[in-house]
């Protein structure tokens, strides 16, 4: 067999397994939690930065378009989960921050994600996961070289 056979090979599997993993998630997240996974994604984000994102940089984080965020953004502020704030100087820019019951509602659904991916992954020892993990990350490092290079050009 090619290397590029192989290569493919393992690009369909890890689509495969990352496709498998997400259903579960977006369905549990669903049922256990009444969200989706655009929200907790969202949260996820804000969390990461206490003081807030600026809708054009959580975009940029979450590697989605502005409207995306926007809709998503409006139910969970509805809903008091997160809050836009005024930037001083620029009227036209709001930063985006978890509120205190948005900061509580995601502390409980991160717990249960973190519960969940670690029962699904379950047959994997600590020690394969940092590698695993190491060697995406290296490859998602030159990738975005890659891109900036192309972009360059």
């Amino acid at each position: 067999m090619t290397a590029a056979k192989d290569r493919v090979r393992l690009w369909l599997r890890l689509l495969k397994v990352v496709r498998g993993i997400e259903h579960e998630l977006r369905d549990k997240l669903r049922r256990e939690h009444d969200t989706t996974l655009p929200r907790f994604d969202v949260m996820a984000a804000l969390s990461q930065h206490p003081d807030g994102l600026k809708m054009s940089r959580l975009s940029g984080v979450l590697r989605v378009s502005n409207g995306n965020v926007t809709g998503i953004a409006d139910r969970l502020s509805e809903e008091g989960l997160v809050e836009r704030v005024a930037v001083p100087g620029d009227r036209r820019a709001t930063v985006l921050r978890l509120t205190q019951a948005g900061q509580t509602e995601f502390a409980t659904q991160a717990q249960a994600h973190e519960g969940w991916i670690d029962e699904m992954l379950a047959g994997v020892s600590a020690a394969e996961a940092r590698s695993m993990a190491e060697r995406l990350q290296a490859f998602a490092e030159a990738e975005e070289r890659r891109e900036k290079e192309h972009s360059h050009a």
